[in-house]
């Protein structure tokens, strides 16, 4: 379930229109194929004071939950990650994630499931919510390929994407056109799958997300209404 729900550069800047960030609030449906329940997600950028921002992404249903919270700032047009806070329960094993970004000493410190973690802090990297909202503006700022430095556990891993094209995806939003992506895994080493769909004309909003597991479990959400810069998401008519 934690991977299905999220997703979502080693030397990373952002185009100028990151200097523009837009808070958002998205409610999503979320369906697991192989259960007979549906749960419900959330996601929200806000601005705080002294120039922080917060990326929120909450997900639950009948027998799981879970919330992940990241803070950030915006400095030379790239995303400094300040804080990363991630707890899951229920469905299999809790989880609870923390780590602080400390830029004056160039470090992370925090832990993964009580496991102390400290690793060497470079401008680019991000934590697991981050990265999507950069993701978000990449697709936004026109590029085809990606590839990200995410802190992952207690190693820095490498999370690649490409742009596969344009498609009009159907939400109870309406019907709203979206720049399809997928994260690009070596098949010798994963079978995972992950497709996302970013809305054009919604400042790149997040309307869908498909995941394959491994083991061939399938989770989707999509989105059910949002605002972006505190207007309605409208598609066209169905």
């Amino acid at each position: 379930m934690r991977r299905a729900l999220l997703l979502l550069l080693a030397c990373f800047t952002l185009p100028a229109m990151a200097a523009e960030l837009k808070p958002f609030e998205a409610s999503y449906t979320a369906d697991w194929k192989q259960l007979p329940i549906s749960g419900t997600a959330g996601r929200s950028l806000k601005q705080l004071d002294n120039g922080r921002w917060e990326l929120d992404f909450e997900a639950s249903m009948l027998v799981a939950s879970l919330s992940e919270v990241s803070t950030f700032r915006v400095e030379n047009n790239a995303f400094l990650p300040l804080t990363y806070r991630f707890n899951r329960s229920g469905m299999g094993k809790s989880k609870q994630v923390e780590f602080d970004f400390d830029w004056a000493q160039k470090q992370i410190i925090g832990n993964d499931r009580g496991n102390q973690v400290r690793l060497p802090l470079n401008r680019g990297l991000q934590d697991k919510s981050t990265y999507q909202l950069v993701l978000q503006h990449d697709v936004a700022d026109g590029k085809k390929s990606m590839s990200y430095q995410v802190i992952d556990g207690d190693e820095i891993e490498t999370y690649d994407f490409r742009v596969l094209g344009e498609e009009r995806v159907p939400t109870e939003a309406g019907l709203v056109d979206a720049i399809k992506v997928e994260r690009v895994r070596d098949p010798t080493q994963s079978s995972r799958k992950t497709v996302l769909w970013f809305a054009k004309d919604w400042d790149y909003l997040l309307v869908r997300l498909h995941q394959v597991e491994k083991d061939g479990k399938e989770y989707q959400i999509m989105l059910k209404d949002g605002t972006v810069d505190g207007k309605p998401v409208k598609g066209l008519p169905k």
